[in-house]
């Protein structure tokens, strides 16, 4: 299986303890999101694990941890943008992010640290030569430590538009402007440049569809084939190979204010107060009406013996 740490929260930002501790376990409880007294035992153990993909906008915790991980196969999707505190609240400033970036890729690799500059928006003030200039600053600064950077536009939800008032929509030519200049300055740099989730067809100005949860990445990473379809719990856009995420929504303590996870600053307070880094549930424990199912887990490690040769 694929293992997602997390789109639903930044755990390497946040929870690295609570995570290794599960690691050293073996097993996590996860919470149905639709269905809270739904609970699935997952399995942690390598044997199991395909690979684990982490998410994060801070992968600072996780450096000091990756011997604990050694057994295993992952990679990171780091995210690094260039939007103030007004916006990514509590989110580290971008040259911590980027140090921190550089630092993971010295220590796995260039292939298991990918860049993510994303949700990409306008306002007023946040134009087409503020992303130029602020991509192409980071770029800069990435140019080495990754081959890959993976952008996606903003989905405008209504929480978004209540936050962010001054939103503006996003045509298709203006991502195709927006796509053609920042494929530019991603070559210019040597990295590959690719989109998210998106509709629109990005490939006139080079840019492919992006998979964030990606199996030929897993399979360049592990030296073996993997087998595996489309997450069928992802919307339609979505390329992403199947995975199971251990996350929780309404934990993430960044206050981006274009975040989908987090409903209110209040849930997310709520929710971090019963946080136990020794707990199998990322936050609370088991509660009376909690019906547990031991969730059936397979590797999707090919029966062929084709190897990889990782970049």
């Amino acid at each position: 299986m694929i293992l997602s740490v997390s789109r639903r929260t930044d755990i390497p930002a946040f929870y690295t303890d609570w995570f290794i501790n599960r690691v050293k376990a073996g097993f996590v409880y996860v919470r149905n999101p639709m269905n809270y007294h739904q609970v699935s035992k997952v399995a942690l153990t390598p044997d199991v694990i395909d690979c684990t993909v982490f998410w994060t906008k801070n992968p600072v915790p996780m450096l000091g941890k990756l011997g604990l991980i050694s057994d295993y196969n992952y990679y990171f999707l780091v995210t690094v943008n260039a939007y103030d505190k007004k916006i990514e609240r509590h989110v580290p400033e971008t040259d911590v992010v980027i140090n921190a970036f550089q630092n993971l890729s010295e220590k796995i690799g260039k292939l298991k640290t990918v860049w993510r500059y994303d949700p990409i928006f306008y306002t007023e003030d946040i134009d087409l030569s503020y992303h130029i200039r602020n991509f192409a600053k980071i770029a800069s600064q990435l140019k080495g430590y990754t081959g890959r950077c993976i952008i996606s536009f903003a989905d405008v939800y209504r929480k978004t538009k209540r936050n962010m008032p001054s939103l503006k929509p996003l045509t298709e030519d203006m991502m195709l402007e927006m796509g053609a200049r920042l494929s530019e300055i991603a070559d210019s740099y040597g990295i590959e440049i690719m989109a998210c989730s998106e509709k629109a067809d990005l490939s006139p100005v080079g840019i492919k569809h992006a998979k964030c949860i990606d199996d030929s990445l897993i399979s360049a990473i592990i030296g073996r084939k993997i087998s595996v379809g489309k997450d069928k719990n992802q919307r339609d856009e979505c390329r992403c190979a199947a995975s199971i995420d251990i996350g929780a929504y309404n934990t993430c303590k960044h206050g981006c204010l274009y975040c989908y996870a987090n409903y209110s600053d209040s849930l997310v307070k709520r929710n971090t107060l019963k946080h136990d880094p020794d707990s199998p549930f990322l936050t609370g424990g088991i509660e009376p009406d909690d019906k547990i199912t031991v969730r059936d887990m397979q590797s999707y490690i090919s029966s062929q013996t084709s190897f990889f040769n990782p970049v």
